[in-house]
């Protein structure tokens, strides 16, 4: 099986949930051809991704899809659970608590953190919201491999040495600030502000 690249990764959940649904309709094989019209990729990529699972598939048949599903859950992670925290439960933060995705995903909020006292000793989608000042005494004890992060960003640098004082190994940073983690810590961040504007701009050359 190859390696896959940052941008394949990032499409392997989206070839798992299309998968996911055509299994529970009964279907047995999918084409590279079938599944990039689906999801409006190129075909040729959706291939070589498909290739690269180590999957084999069959000329005019295509892939099976029991197989290519399990083999996608281990390479996301999907196959088995992972557990998280999440500090900052304002509007963001609590929209992330209640998404179900995560649970199709592999993916638990086992605890939340606000700086907030109305918002802590609450339970939000069935997580526990504690005091920020138990980050580190509670990623301790839960033993929890990955950090959420959906703070202000004048809070995330603190709040993420909190975390990683705890044991965290990777975060997942929703916020615009530029973390100064370990090098160990893996760190993933999502600007939103920057993925609508790419697409405000694509949108607007298709309108010229």
């Amino acid at each position: 099986m190859a390696a896959f690249g940052t941008k394949a990764l990032h499409r392997l959940p989206l070839y798992l949930r299309v998968l996911r649904e055509w299994e529970r309709e009964g279907r047995g094989h999918a084409s590279g051809a079938v599944l990039a019209a689906a999801l409006g990729l190129d075909p040729i990529l959706v291939r070589k991704d498909l290739a690269r699972t180590g999957v084999r598939g069959t000329p005019r048949v295509g892939f099976p899809i029991a197989e290519l599903v399990a083999e996608l859950e281990r390479l996301t992670g999907a196959a088995s659970e992972q557990t998280a925290v999440l500090a900052g439960v304002g509007r963001l933060g609590s929209a992330l608590l209640g998404y179900p995705g995560f649970r199709k995903q592999g993916l638990r909020i086992v605890a939340a953190f606000d700086a907030a006292p109305e918002r802590c000793n609450l339970v939000l989608s069935g997580t526990p919201v504690f005091p920020a000042g138990a980050i580190t005494e509670m990623v301790m004890r839960l033993g929890v491999p990955l950090g959420i992060l959906t703070v202000p960003a004048e809070r995330a640098q603190r709040v993420a040495e909190q975390m990683v004082a705890g044991g965290i190994r990777a975060i997942w940073n929703f916020t615009p600030a530029r973390l100064e983690v370990p090098d160990e810590v893996l760190v993933q961040r999502e600007d939103l502000a920057v993925s609508l504007a790419v697409l405000l701009h694509r949108l607007q050359e298709r309108s010229v």
